[in-house]
């Protein structure tokens, strides 16, 4: 049976290294698939040598602390890969491990295709050459990435964003909002702030407190805010419980597919990373913000050259759509008045929506998972 490695470690990727494996199956096309997953993707019967929920960190102080793991997970890998000599290895975002293990599996023979590529066109854009030099081809998400990876030379196909394979269309009908919210205690009259404090340990305690904080003072000013706390897939309701022992104001928390939770909310407060880019997609207002350890931040700062943005639909779109605020700009004294001319605003709030509306224009058509699942047979028949 022809064997495949996949690296999926981020909480962005996992679905749709899930997704992958679901269409294979659909086909009856038998493969053994093993790497680094999740849970759901182990019930498909892949073989986790890593644990995407372990791996899932950020930052030089984060990684240097699970350096071990790591470690452990890179040489197992490469261990499994030497046995098993998988016709191809699918490797997703996860840039600096990624790419050592590009180079070594590169020297043992085994094609490597980069999929969910790193914003390579947007910062540290000397990572091309590693992958040009390491990888057999790179799969894009974006139209505007084919002139750049055309430009140096690297063998790329553009597949699409298989983030609009998980888009339903229902999510844009008023009447199945005006439903949905129902069920879940939210009326017509009430003023929904999603917050959404990110994926990974780290961010969660970087963010969660200042966002509720946040979410407090907004209640005050409006009697009929409710907030919503969307739980990453990362996560348990209960990881999130002990943040909210002071938090006395209405809100409901719920665990859900990204894009339904979003569908409740009016506009949101979001840690920066993939999920801005479905609320984008839904047109929803929101506030972006990102804080590292201090350490961190000033080498951030050092290797993000050349581009204006963080938030990925603002790079996306050149342009500062939706607000983005950095370090010690992120607090509640700043972040407060964001959302009080949002709500205040209707037509600058309505401005925000039609601008966010030019993103699905940028992301290539539906089918990027059967798109990049025939590139990959193309690979098992040699």
């Amino acid at each position: 049976m022809n064997s495949i490695l996949m690296v999926a470690a981020e909480a962005s990727s996992v679905i749709y290294a899930q997704r992958i494996l679901e269409n294979l199956k659909e086909k009856n096309i038998s493969v053994q698939a093993f790497g680094v997953g999740s849970q759901q993707m182990e019930k498909l019967g892949f073989e986790r040598i890593g644990k995407s929920e372990e791996m899932a960190i950020v930052g030089a102080a984060e990684i240097i602390s699970h350096y071990g793991l790591l470690k452990a997970v890179f040489n197992g890998l490469l261990k499994a890969a030497a046995e098993r000599k998988p016709k191809i290895a699918i490797v997703m975002d996860y840039p600096e491990f990624n790419l050592m293990l590009s180079k070594k599996l590169h020297a043992m023979g085994i094609p490597v295709i980069y999929y969910i590529s790193p914003q390579v066109w947007a910062w540290r854009k000397g990572r091309v050459h590693t992958i040009k030099k390491y990888c057999d081809k790179a799969l894009l998400l974006f139209p505007f990435e084919i002139p750049f990876y055309s430009k140096h030379d690297v063998p790329h196909e553009f597949v699409g964003h298989p983030i609009l394979d998980e888009l339903d269309e229902k999510l844009f009908d008023p009447e199945y909002r005006t439903v949905h919210r129902s069920q879940c205690g939210i009326t017509d009259k009430e003023i929904v702030l999603g917050l959404m404090p990110g994926s990974r340990r780290l961010e969660l305690k970087q963010h969660f407190a200042i966002q509720l904080e946040t979410a407090k003072r907004l209640s005050l000013l409006y009697k009929n805010l409710k907030v919503l706390i969307m739980v990453a897939p990362s996560f348990e309701k209960e990881d999130l419980h002990p943040y909210l022992e002071d938090f006395k104001i209405p809100f409901v928390m719920i665990k859900d597919e990204p894009f339904r939770m979003i569908h409740l909310c009016d506009f949101i407060l979001a840690t920066s990373g993939t999920a801005t880019l479905m609320v984008g997609l839904l047109k929803k207002p929101m506030v972006i913000i990102y804080r590292m350890k201090a350490l961190t931040a000033i080498f951030a700062k050092i290797v993000v050259r050349g581009t204006k943005f963080f938030g990925l639909v603002n790079l996306i779109l050149q342009k500062e759509v939706v607000p983005e605020r950095f370090q010690g700009d992120v607090t509640p004294e700043k972040l407060v008045p964001l959302f009080q001319k949002y709500i205040d605003d209707t037509a600058f709030a309505d401005s925000v929506r039609n601008q966010l509306g030019e993103l699905r224009n940028h992301l290539g058509e539906k089918g990027a998972t059967e798109r990049v699942s025939q590139i990959i047979q193309r690979y098992l028949k040699n």
